[in-house]
């Protein structure tokens, strides 16, 4: 099973890497570098020039978590009937794994819509979402403490609350990015001295700083809730998660005071990435906690 285990666990760190890239194309704008799929100007090996290295990068990571994920799949297989939640979830990666590969295709084809970044992002995140759950379910004899308090009804409820806000909220970030609207509202807190905006761009800067206010104090909330009934890594963590999303605020805000830095979009993509993954490992944390307490009160 540790095995498997660390398969699943390369899986999502090459996946998180492909995530990575992916964000660097389209906040550089290279993502049509490539103008073709799934070659890159007829080619195999194409130039390198301008952005093409960093999409045919890109792609090339894809291509490289395809052997992943199938071995992934024929390993982990005979674990279903010891774990339930693991066939499900297998079935959850590949859809998601084959949706991601054509969106990324779709992507290019409409000269990167914004429309079709944002749905070519979260299908990423949901797949590499779903594969670190899976990572955390086969390492599951581990995650389960002895003497951990029972369950908590309004933790697990907040959990999966803050979990979708910040992948929301990053959904919304990926089409601020791809539409160009970043600096459609160059002040803080409000766009223009106003809080009610009207241009489409500065509503949809400031659905995402409004969203993202929403998630962080949810993400508050849960974290108190942990503290007080979770168990030591449900604890855990949450609270490197809430932390997580501090650094995204506070990169946010820098983007915005200082006009939009590459690396400093990378930092708030990245950490915007890594607050929803961690929160995806707190709540199926709390999902085994829930499971493992309800058959202990069966067998009881």
């Amino acid at each position: 099973m540790k095995t498997v285990w660390r398969l699943a666990l390369a899986a999502a760190i090459v996946a998180y890497g492909g995530v990575i890239i992916g964000s660097w194309v389209r906040i550089t704008g290279a993502g049509m570098s490539c103008p073709d799929w799934p070659l890159c100007h007829g080619s195999l090996l194409p130039s390198i020039a301008g952005g093409s290295a960093w999409e045919w990068s890109h792609r090339l990571v894809a291509l490289f978590e395809t052997p992943l994920v199938v071995t992934l799949v024929v390993m982990a297989w005979p674990l279903r009937k010891k774990l339930r939640p693991v066939a499900p979830l297998l079935g959850v990666v590949v859809a998601l794994f084959i949706l991601q590969v054509f969106l990324g295709a779709a992507t290019v084809r409409l000269a990167n819509a914004p429309l079709s970044v944002v749905l070519h992002w979260g299908t990423a995140m949901a797949f590499l979402g779903a594969l670190i759950a899976l990572t955390i379910f086969i390492r599951a004899p581990g995650w389960l403490e002895a003497g951990a308090p029972s369950p908590h009804r309004a933790l697990f409820a907040l959990l999966s609350a803050t979990t979708l806000l910040a992948f929301v909220t990053m959904c919304v970030g990926a089409y601020v990015s791809s539409s160009g609207a970043g600096l459609a509202c160059v002040q803080l807190p409000g766009c223009a001295g106003e809080m009610i905006v009207y241009g489409s761009s500065q509503f949809v800067q400031m659905a995402h700083r409004a969203v993202a206010g929403i998630c962080l104090l949810t993400a508050c909330a849960t974290a108190a809730i942990a503290l007080r009934y979770g168990s030591r890594s449900v604890r855990d963590t949450t609270c490197a998660g809430l932390a997580l999303l501090f650094a995204q605020v506070f990169f946010g805000l820098l983007n915005v005071a200082w006009r939009l830095p590459l690396l400093m979009r990378e930092l708030h993509s990245a950490m915007a990435a890594l607050a929803f993954l961690t929160f995806i490992a707190a709540l199926a944390m709390q999902a085994m906690q829930t499971s493992a307490s309800r058959l202990k009160d069966v067998a009881a």
